[in-house]
């Protein structure tokens, strides 16, 4: 199985990227939501991290034009963010999100989510 990590932080796709592949994933990177976009068009993963704040465009952004895609349902979406509030957990679980982790977040909760969403076994 294959995940996009995507966040305009190169330290956080690093862990992020070392949780992942422990978790025995293959796993790319993405700086922003426009270079996430054209990864998924090249090959669309089983799951993304997706941090909400980027430059060039956001995470919301990229998982509303993802989710438009032809097979762009398919991949499961964690967002991974600061954003705490409300109205952005429901505006990203709108959008198409499977589920949400703030940050800082550590490899028992990227675990937890992705056990959550059918990704692994818990």
């Amino acid at each position: 199985m294959k995940c996009l990590v995507v966040d305009d932080s190169r330290v956080v796709r690093k862990v992020a990227r070392r949780i992942v592949e422990d978790l025995g994933f293959a796993c790319d990177e993405a700086e922003d939501g426009q270079k996430a976009y054209e990864a998924c068009l090249q090959a669309m993963p089983d799951a993304i991290l997706l941090d909400w704040n980027m430059p060039v465009m956001s995470g919301i952004d990229f998982l509303e034009k993802l989710r438009a895609l032809p097979g762009g349902q398919t991949p499961k979406v964690v967002f991974c963010t600061t954003e705490n509030d409300m109205a952005h957990i429901q505006r990203a679980m709108t959008a198409g999100a499977n589920e949400y982790i703030m940050k800082p977040f550590d490899s028992d909760i990227i675990k937890s989510k992705f056990s959550q969403i059918g990704l692994i076994e818990g």
